[in-house]
């Protein structure tokens, strides 16, 4: 076992944790969409069902996704990766060429595996993020495999031994 300063234990032992690539979208006060590339999503209740997510206030897409009553989280599935590169990217217009709708004033993404629209049940800010608590309110789920993420690789299935 190696012996590491704890932010970096932290870093390593969380590239070890496998998760799912969740796409978290909104709309912002202008009326464009936003979205964002996340690993720090999880189910939080089954009754009533919801589901939590970790919104970094360095994201450009912080400020809507704090501030709307509804938000969509997107499960990309196995040939998602670069739909997922695109919204963990920098990119003005992250929509652009994709195939997505208006659900309402959420954006909705039609490649993904499975699309939840939340309602904002709770939101609190802890050191450098923002926690959103969403209800399900609705959505769909498709058939396919999911894309995961981790070694801090996307993959659909991992490859023990394989380089990161």
């Amino acid at each position: 076992m190696t012996q590491t300063g704890v932010p970096q234990l932290f870093q390593e032992a969380m590239a070890s944790l496998v998760s799912g690539v969740v796409v978290v979208t909104a709309r912002r006060e202008d009326g464009r969409p936003c979205g964002l590339a996340a690993t720090s999503v999880a189910s939080y209740s089954a009754d009533p069902p919801s589901l939590i997510a970790s919104i970094s206030h360095s994201s450009r897409c912080h400020g809507a996704l704090a501030g709307c009553e509804h938000f969509g989280m997107h499960i990309l599935r196995a040939g998602d990766e670069p739909v997922a590169r695109v919204f963990a990217g920098r990119g003005d217009d992250k929509f652009a060429g994709l195939g997505w709708r208006w659900d309402g004033e959420v954006p909705e993404l039609l490649s993904a595996l499975a699309y939840l629209r939340c309602r904002r049940a709770a939101k609190f800010e802890h050191y450098d993020h923002t926690i959103l608590i969403g209800d399900l309110a609705g959505g769909r789920l498709d058939h396919g495999e999911p894309l995961l993420y981790a070694r801090r690789r996307m993959d659909w299935l991992l490859h023990p031994g394989e380089p990161a």
